[in-house]
């Protein structure tokens, strides 16, 4: 439990990252944090007790510097929440697909990148959707740049944060 993961918002109520409950504690111990949002039950020590956090706002303002997002697999099974962009099954089993096959001059961006699976990946093969029939459920795009990362399989699993996070389409 004290390894669990903890949403960290700026002052301005802002998602800045995921730390572990064990540095929210610490954070909230030394007043550089309050807990917005706690389920989880408690961690007693021989003094005291705290609770476990799930969402904690720093008190002070943090200012950081916004990166582009890297094109990689993890990034774009992410970006399209571990779903096929062709036939809409989750799953853990994923390819790449370049919308527009770069046999025919179609980039490695994260315009022409989408998740498929298997099965659709080879009835697609080197041709465009419209050749192969088939539809994209969303059109590939960069993802925003919010300035933090979350886990999609976090995420998942953490219904409270919702209300904290810009809306993720």
């Amino acid at each position: 439990m004290i390894d669990s993961p903890v949403l960290v918002l700026n002052q301005s109520y802002e998602p800045l990252n995921v730390c572990r409950t064990r540095r929210a504690v610490v954070l909230i111990f030394r007043g550089k944090a309050e807990v917005l949002e706690n389920g989880r039950g408690e961690i007693h020590s021989a003094h005291n007790a705290f609770q476990m956090p799930s969402v904690i706002r720093l008190v002070y303002m943090v200012s950081r510097p916004r990166h582009q997002k890297k094109l990689s697999r993890l990034e774009v099974f992410n970006r399209d929440q571990y779903t096929c962009q062709y036939c809409g099954r989750q799953t853990k089993e994923l390819t790449l697909d370049h919308v527009i096959p770069r046999r025919w001059g179609g980039m490695h961006t994260w315009d022409n990148v989408v998740s498929a699976c298997i099965p659709c990946n080879r009835r697609k093969g080197g041709r465009t959707p419209e050749e192969a029939r088939m539809k994209l459920l969303r059109q590939p795009r960069s993802p925003r740049n919010d300035g933090f990362y979350i886990p999609y399989r976090i995420l998942n699993n953490h219904g409270e944060w919702q209300k904290y996070l810009p809306s993720l389409n």
